[in-house]
């Protein structure tokens, strides 16, 4: 699979509403994290978001028209801002998360990029991605027949080290 070169590493997780994206996701964040690692993610949503506050100051700055709104506290920093394109993990990236070590996203199936499925048996025992587009498969199914490496879905660490190991062959060229 080809995908254009960024300086900042880009990974899907992508599967099927309530397989546990989710919540690998915050245990891959937090183990990453905890090695020193700067991770941004992005979460795909097909509903329209709303961040911000109805009649707070913010609030009020985006119903006047700003087109970007900043909220910025001691610690956080909240951006509303309207969009003219489709944005995708690699545009969001180019923007945004310049310098990171890792982009982490939930979602986007159908954008090309680099993706590791979460399959669960209890939701579906098929992928909802082609394989050609895998990493990897992030499952709880011991007999999966897939050409790509399986991974235990209830082993964060063990897909952390999985993720090292691309990230780092990335580097080096593999």
């Amino acid at each position: 699979m080809s995908t254009p070169h960024l300086s900042t590493p880009i990974l899907s997780l992508v599967g099927y509403s309530n397989s546990g994206k989710t919540t690998l996701m915050e245990k891959m964040v937090a183990g990453f994290v905890a090695q020193g690692l700067r991770i941004a993610t992005i979460k795909h949503s097909h509903h329209q978001p709303e961040m911000d506050t109805p009649g707070k100051d913010s609030w009020r700055h985006k119903q006047a028209g700003a087109s970007t709104s900043l909220l910025v506290g001691p610690n956080k920093m909240l951006m509303v801002s309207d969009v003219d394109e489709t944005l995708n993990p690699q545009r969001l990236t180019e923007r945004l998360f310049s310098g990171y070590d890792l982009v982490l996203v939930e979602g986007y199936a159908s954008v090309p990029g680099p993706k590791i499925e979460v399959l669960r048996s209890k939701r579906s025992n098929t992928l909802c991605c082609d394989e050609s587009e895998l990493i990897a498969v992030a499952t709880d199914i011991a007999d999966l027949n897939v050409s790509v490496p399986l991974l235990d879905l209830n082993d964060a660490q063990s897909l952390i080290n999985f993720i090292l190991q691309w990230l780092e062959d990335r580097k080096i060229g593999i």
